[in-house]
């Protein structure tokens, strides 16, 4: 997944991941080598909203708390309210119920190409 992201991003395709997905973000590089990440306004999947599931222990690694270690400039809203998070071509959703909102900034985005 990696390398497909990469390849998109190297081609100046929009991406996008809501919920966990955003961990397939998170060892992505950009152009410049530095993290894909690194300097964007992102979300996912907050560290509230695992301890509300309980999965703070069954998950490898908070995804919070990694988007920020890698740089990025993560922001919430409400638990399980829905948030998106659009920077250049990069669109993250917290929760399932961000996935409406993210869906229609990504076709907005595949639109404007």
């Amino acid at each position: 997944s990696i390398a497909l992201i990469e390849a998109f991003v190297k081609a100046d395709k929009p991406v996008g991941a809501v919920c966990h997905a955003p961990a397939a973000l998170v060892n992505v590089r950009g152009k410049d080598g530095e993290y894909l990440v690194k300097s964007k306004r992102v979300t996912g999947f907050s560290n509230a909203e695992e301890e509300a599931v309980g999965m703070t222990t069954a998950v490898p690694f908070l995804l919070e708390n990694r988007l920020k270690e890698r740089g990025g400039i993560y922001s919430k809203g409400a638990d399980w309210a829905p948030c998106v998070q659009v920077d250049g071509k990069l669109v993250t959703g917290q929760n399932p119920a961000s996935s409406q909102t993210a869906a229609e900034a990504l076709l907005k985005l595949l639109r404007s190409l």
